[in-house]
């Protein structure tokens, strides 16, 4: 998975994929969606850049951006935000606002953090909490609700935790990576994979969203997170050394 994952997704679409593949992200409507989720801060628009961009500038230490950078996808159907304030070990802790304040049918909570080797994930309907899982690959944060299907083949063991060769797993190491679990969410629920591509998924780097820097009310509108159009070099090259 990529190196940060931190996206609340709601979702109203039976097929997000098909949206995602086929539609293009409303500044607008993103804005305005902002404006209920931050009323306290004014959100300034800057450019436009994919989610494979943005989970490559998502970590703690990247520069790309900083915690007043939000990033938007309103689609038909299907909304995305992606910001730092939704890095939760335990998906249950995800604040009412970010719930109701559009009241679609499913909204789903990805995190992944490659540098920390933890995942979570978080199912809702209609605002009432169905699913909730984090973890590390020794450590339970979270495990509430009813496994979904799709979950089955990993607490199986059809999907094992690899090990450095000569090293003895941990006792207490769960039976699969918590970040493969929730890849497998992400495809389960919004029918594409931020690595491992199947079939005719919509890619991650195909996939836009409109970039916001928040600021207080009455302060100068500070420099907007820089794009896809506007770097020399893609950000996701640039996290990984290329």
């Amino acid at each position: 998975m990529a190196a940060v994952v931190s996206t609340l997704w709601y979702v109203d679409a039976p097929d997000p994929a098909a949206v995602l593949r086929n539609s293009t992200p409303d500044r607008d409507t993103a804005h305005a969606l902002l404006a209920r989720l931050y009323p306290d801060r004014h959100a300034t628009v800057g450019g436009r850049a994919t989610l494979a961009q943005v989970a490559a500038g998502m970590g703690p230490d990247d520069a790309e951006f900083d915690d007043n950078t939000v990033f938007v996808g309103s689609f038909p159907g299907v909304t995305v935000v992606c910001s730092r304030d939704l890095v939760h070990r335990r998906p249950s802790a995800v604040g009412e606002d970010w719930l109701h304040t559009l009241a679609s049918e499913n909204t789903y909570l990805i995190v992944s953090d490659a540098a920390g080797g933890w995942g979570s994930f978080g199912a809702w309907e209609r605002g009432t909490l169905r699913r909730a899982f984090g973890a590390g690959a020794i450590e339970f944060y979270e495990d509430e609700g009813i496994p979904f299907v799709w979950e089955r083949p990993y607490w199986s063991g059809q999907h094992p935790m690899r090990w450095p060769a000569g090293s003895v797993p941990h006792p207490e190491a769960l039976p699969f990576h918590p970040r493969r679990l929730v890849e497998a969410a992400n495809a389960a629920w919004l029918g594409f994979r931020y690595v491992g591509r199947a079939g005719d998924e919509p890619e991650a780097g195909d996939i836009d969203v409109w970039s916001f820097t928040l600021h207080p009310p009455g302060e100068p509108a500070p420099t907007a997170a820089p794009t896809a159009q506007q770097t020399t070099r893609p950000w996701w090259r640039r996290a990984v050394g290329l």
